[in-house]
């Protein structure tokens, strides 16, 4: 019997693909689809055919979608610095892109439509990312309404499922759900600047540096991460 066909959404983070990962796990034929929307970190697209390539993907989408060219985030405008003090709380990230998940979802809907999948694996996180408004599972919750409504196949009852198997996780949750799937997260890239090496100070690089060193894998962070884990070790010795 055939697999039932499964679109991911994947960015080349350790979050989409542990995602993507955990969708062959669930016995799932993964269509990945990756957008080049005007990101500064564009490294990661390059990241996502590594990792597509590397879990035996062979159906891998690239979307060209421009949201840069109206800007309202640093994550698509070079001026704009990128954060590297942390999230405050009930506050939103510069790195917010607006309408981004809502624009990713609506084309990775088409994508399964189109293709018969049954269900679109989405690399949301509401536990680290808490300032984003479009990665709750309210949100998603609606999202799910909406893709009933929108197409025949949600009209005939046959809508593919929302699955966000990370929304609940910790970033340490990922990094050992990663870890068991046999993701490749050296082949990840979560870095928000561009760059052939990832900065490690970005909030990003930070929240990423410090889940691996806790999950007891601090060979896989940053040097800049790499060389804290041994100086505060160090300190810890004396």
């Amino acid at each position: 019997m055939s697999k039932p066909k499964a679109v991911v959404l994947l960015s080349g983070g350790l979050d989409s693909a542990t995602t993507a990962a955990s969708a062959i796990a669930d016995g799932c034929d993964p269509i990945a689809i990756s957008f080049r929307y005007g990101q500064r970190h564009e490294r990661e697209i390059e990241a996502a055919r590594a990792i597509a390539l590397r879990l035996q993907i062979v159906e891998h989408y690239v979307v060209d979608i421009n949201l840069a060219q109206w800007g309202g985030s640093s994550l698509t405008d070079a001026s704009a610095p990128i954060p590297t003090e942390g999230i405050q709380a009930g506050e939103i990230p510069s790195t917010y892109v607006p309408g981004r998940n809502t624009v990713f979802i609506a084309i990775a809907l088409s994508l399964a439509e189109a293709k018969g999948a049954e269900a679109i694996y989405l690399g949301i996180n509401a536990v680290d990312y808490s300032g984003y408004p479009d990665c709750r599972p309210e949100y998603l919750a609606a999202f799910q309404q909406l893709a009933n409504l929108s197409s025949k196949v949600g009209v005939e009852g046959n809508s593919p499922r929302l699955v966000a198997p990370l929304v609940r996780d910790t970033k340490v949750d990922i990094v050992r759900r990663a870890v068991q799937l046999g993701v490749p997260i050296q082949l990840t890239w979560s870095c928000y600047q561009g760059g052939e090496e990832p900065c490690g100070v970005c909030d990003s690089c930070r929240i990423r540096d410090r889940a691996l060193i806790e999950a007891g894998y601090p060979e896989l962070a940053t040097a800049i991460g790499q060389r804290l884990h041994v100086q505060n070790s160090d300190i810890a010795r004396l």
